[in-house]
């Protein structure tokens, strides 16, 4: 199946799971989030061909997302902490139609990995479609 990157703008404001941002805070930030990747969305012309031709459904029926976090500096960082962003950005995904829903019938993901350092910080979403069955994780082989 295709894959697509879609790079939100760096410099957004993120969410992380270890602040605890007053919830009217929290709200603004998501709302910011998933219309950044909404918008991300519509301005990659390849993907926008590509819901065109798949209306009036989703995209996908399942698919399966990385996130990359790309961090402001060079410090360690954990990109699980960063889940609320990749969450509020996936939604967005939702919202510009590649996806019904992103329940775990039709996502796999988002697996979030870090990436080389941006000013200002960025989040990249590289989604790929699964075939129905298809585990995007089937070539690994797990130690016993």
């Amino acid at each position: 199946m295709t894959v697509y990157t879609i790079a939100l703008p760096a410099g957004l404001r993120l969410l992380n799971s270890n602040q605890r941002p007053h919830h009217h805070d929290r709200a603004r930030l998501t709302k910011a989030l998933r219309d950044a990747a909404m918008e991300a969305v519509s301005e990659h012309t390849a993907l926008m061909q590509a819901l065109a031709a798949a209306k009036p459904g989703p995209l996908f029926q399942r698919a399966h997302v990385l996130g990359i976090l790309r961090p402001p500096s060079a410090r360690r960082a954990d990109p699980a902490n960063w889940y609320p962003s990749f969450k509020a950005a996936v939604d967005g995904l939702v919202d510009a139609g590649l996806l019904a829903d992103d329940d775990h019938t039709r996502l796999v993901g988002p697996d979030m990995r870090l990436g080389e350092k941006v000013k200002g910080g960025q989040l990249v979403l590289i989604v790929r479609g699964l075939a129905a069955g298809e585990d995007p994780l089937c070539s690994v082989e797990v130690a016993a």
